[in-house]
């Protein structure tokens, strides 16, 4: 049985991946341990968090100023930790509000310090990327989400700013090239393109650290972290392994260059679709759309519910949109074959030539 994994978090993962992990549930490198089992301060771990940083390095091309963590609490704890070590309470960040997850991240902010709002896509349900906006000199920071997986929005290009730039990469981290070393902090949950859930991947120019003057946690210290290695305290052992081994596929895919061509042909296949067929509506302006997470709507709301039905019998997971915003998502990680692409457009097709 062939089954097509759209699920837009946690989601798919590699096939070798998965076994790799699956022998290493019940022997890891045949030490007669699972890695499950082992101790996260033997070399055993050791050796798996040292390729993990040096995968995360070379495939972002980091320069010796970015440190690279793997951190417990996903990309919502990120929400706070990022402004408990960046924000004094005296001064202001700087936010770009396009969805969901932008607007949760200046929520947690603003219980550090003053938060701006600089630009916002609210006034047309986060169905734009807006273009046109200014960013306060003395700004801490600026911070935005890269993708919107909820409402289905993408920036292409990196915002213009001479503030620390911080993003929120969880949904396209590694899915397409560009200059990591532009960012001051970037951070991602690891269970959409570049691992399991459990652990967080944080990627930080240590030259902007210590320069606040509350007292951070021990636990919340991105300074403490690093001189630590990530194990402070005990990490998400399996997590990392799942990342270390999707790090090291990706790798072999041809990195992100090579990646990002197989996005981008399995992104223009369904985007096409979607405009061909009357039966269905994309939502997203189209020079904003997102490579990840396709969100459209079917011209006739009442054939929706008989759609996810036949995609439910055709076993493609993950195609009913968020509560939020309805309609269907599809999400297009990383791991995704375009063959499952290619399967939902036929699909498509096939609904759409009976209801007519």
């Amino acid at each position: 049985m062939t089954v097509h994994n759209f699920n837009a978090g946690p989601s798919i993962l590699p096939k070798e991946v998965l076994e790799q992990a699956s022998e290493a549930l019940v022997n890891f490198n045949n030490s007669g341990l699972s890695i499950l089992e082992i101790g996260h301060r033997t070399p055993l771990f050791q050796n798996i968090m040292d390729e993990a940083v040096s995968l995360a390095r070379e495939l972002m091309n980091l320069d010796s100023h970015h440190e690279v963590l793997f951190l417990h609490g996903g990309a919502t704890t990120q929400f706070m930790q990022v402004p408990y070590n960046l924000l004094d309470e005296t001064k202001t960040a700087a936010y770009i509000d396009n969805g969901v997850w932008g607007s949760k991240a200046v929520k947690e902010a603003r219980l550090f310090g003053n938060v701006e709002v600089v630009a916002s896509s609210k006034d047309k349900d986060h169905t734009y990327i807006p273009k046109d906006f200014s960013v306060p000199a003395d700004a801490a920071y600026l911070h935005y989400t890269t993708n919107n997986t909820i409402e289905g929005t993408q920036w292409n290009t990196i915002p213009e700013t001479d503030v620390p730039l911080i993003a929120d990469m969880s949904s396209d981290i590694l899915s397409r090239q560009m200059n990591f070393n532009r960012f001051a902090l970037i951070y991602a949950g690891a269970q959409k393109n570049m691992g399991a859930a459990g652990v967080n991947l944080v990627v930080v120019n240590k030259n902007i650290l210590g320069k606040v003057s509350r007292k951070i946690p021990t636990i919340m210290d991105y300074r403490i972290h690093i001189e630590n290695g990530s194990m402070l305290n005990t990490p998400p052992v399996f997590a990392i392994y799942v990342s270390m081994l999707t790090l090291r596929w990706l790798k072999k895919m041809g990195g992100v260059a090579g990646i990002e061509k197989i996005n981008n042909e399995k992104a223009s296949l369904l985007y096409e679709a979607i405009e061909r067929l009357p039966m269905f509506k994309a939502k997203v302006a189209e020079e904003d759309r997102s490579k990840m997470n396709i969100v459209f709507v079917a011209a006739n709301p009442d054939i929706e519910k008989d759609f996810l039905e036949v995609c439910k019998k055709e076993n493609m997971y993950g195609v009913k949109g968020h509560r939020l915003v309805g309609g269907f998502r599809v999400s297009l990680y990383n791991a995704l074959p375009l063959s499952s692409v290619k399967a939902f457009t036929a699909l498509m097709e096939d609904f759409s030539s009976r209801y007519n």
